[in-house]
């Protein structure tokens, strides 16, 4: 009776025959194809990127802000000499689950300095030239009605003890 070769003995030979150059080849795409699938949170916008830097004092300068559900601080102009309020202004929000998040004021589809949202006091950011509405409440920014179908231009909320930190992403 004859002995058939192990599955390892099989293996082993095909190994020994491989052509090294196309293995290489074949992880180098492989390589290429997990590089350009991988997870992208870069958001492109209309909206120019501008330099973002806000300080918050939630215990000295604005302690009606700190805790608070559903409340906005709108920035046209800088408070501070160290600020940068992106490209049309800032928009502070407070989320209906009191986390903080920040958009710019501009519209995404007028992207103009001049034509900005103002927020209402049912989470929503309203454009003052094409009428486009904005949910704010979830910290999102998604377009509910209107002309604008990208979000509100989002920026980094960070909050460290009483200060509140706003910066680009």
């Amino acid at each position: 009776m004859k002995n058939k070769p192990s599955l390892f003995y099989k293996l082993q030979f095909i190994y020994q025959r491989m052509n090294f150059s196309i293995l290489k080849h074949y992880l180098t795409i492989l390589l290429l194809a997990l590089i350009l699938s991988s997870c992208n949170d870069t958001v492109i916008s209309s909206i120019p990127d501008y330099p973002v830097y806000l300080t918050l004092n939630l215990s000295s300068t604005y302690p009606t802000f700190r805790n608070s559900v559903n409340e906005y601080l709108v920035f046209k102009k800088a408070v501070l000499v160290t600020d940068r309020i992106g490209y049309g202004g800032i928009l502070v929000y407070s989320d209906f689950t009191g986390d903080y998040c920040a958009f710019d004021l501009s519209c995404p589809y007028e992207a103009k300095k001049t034509i900005r949202v103002v927020p209402n006091d049912i989470g929503q950011a309203i454009c003052e030239g094409c009428g486009s509405v904005f949910n704010i409440s979830d910290g999102i920014g998604e377009p509910i009605s209107g002309k604008s179908k990208q979000a509100l231009k989002q920026y980094k909320t960070i909050l460290s003890g009483y200060i509140l930190y706003v910066t680009q992403k």
